[in-house]
């Protein structure tokens, strides 16, 4: 494999973990866009960030860092320590400022269903700075993250779900990568657990290149060759 070719990582976000990759990696192999989908902590910002930043430094060669909703707020945080990274692609995902947080970046936009179905742990998060977990009421899942995909496959996802520790979506961001490299977002029009408001407004601000589709906050799961399209267009930009 041509080693200048750059190497997509998947990063993806609360609720789930890399096995919500696997219809999208299908396709990216299909295409011969090389990827891996890595594990993200869900412990904190700053330290799910420097596990991400360890993959992409363990690879020789350029990076295209792809996150899905708290995924885009950890390839915000990590690519500003990187220098092997080429673009940033978010797939209905959180790119904040530096001072934001997974929850204050929400406060000018019409609410999400996230504060409806979000239940915490009775017990501290383990690994985290502080506070419980925070998983998602299972009866409410396919409303919030993914109406529209087949019920058995949310009901596995609903049971299935990594809980998010609640210190990692009030820690601030400290940068914002995305300032200094090139961006493509995603947006899912039917998104209840990130507004299409905020979607467009951080994409907006970002001065990304955008693509959207009528989709729930699965947007990777739900239309992965439409992820697959923007992700290609960013692996294959030359500087």
């Amino acid at each position: 494999m041509n080693a200048t070719l750059p190497r997509v990582v998947l990063v993806h976000g609360a609720f789930s973990d890399s096995s919500g990759f696997a219809r999208l990696s299908t396709l990216l192999d299909h295409a011969h866009i090389p990827h891996v989908a890595a594990p993200n902590p869900l412990r904190g910002l700053h330290t799910d960030a420097a596990a991400i930043g360890a993959v992409v430094e363990a690879i020789d060669g350029p990076v295209v860092l792809v996150g899905h909703s708290y995924g885009g707020a950890v390839i915000s945080q990590a690519a500003a320590n990187l220098t092997n990274v080429t673009g940033l692609v978010y797939l209905a995902g959180f790119a904040l400022e530096a001072g934001e947080s997974v929850m204050s970046s929400q406060h000018s936009f019409p609410p999400s269903l996230i504060g409806k179905a979000a239940r915490p742990t009775p017990y501290e998060a383990h690994g985290s700075a502080g506070g419980p977990d925070v998983y998602l009421a299972t009866d409410l899942f396919p409303e919030v993250v993914a109406a529209d995909l087949p019920a058995e496959a949310v009901a596995v996802m609903a049971a299935s779900q990594r809980p998010i520790a609640h210190a990692a979506l009030t820690e601030p961001a400290t940068a914002a990568a995305w300032h200094t490299i090139p961006s493509w977002y995603l947006l899912a029009g039917q998104d209840r657990a990130l507004v299409p408001e905020a979607q467009a407004f951080m994409a907006d601000r970002m001065n990304a290149t955008t693509a959207s589709v009528l989709s729930s906050h699965a947007v990777h799961i739900a239309h992965p060759e439409v992820a697959v399209a923007l992700i290609r267009e960013a692996t294959e930009r030359r500087s």
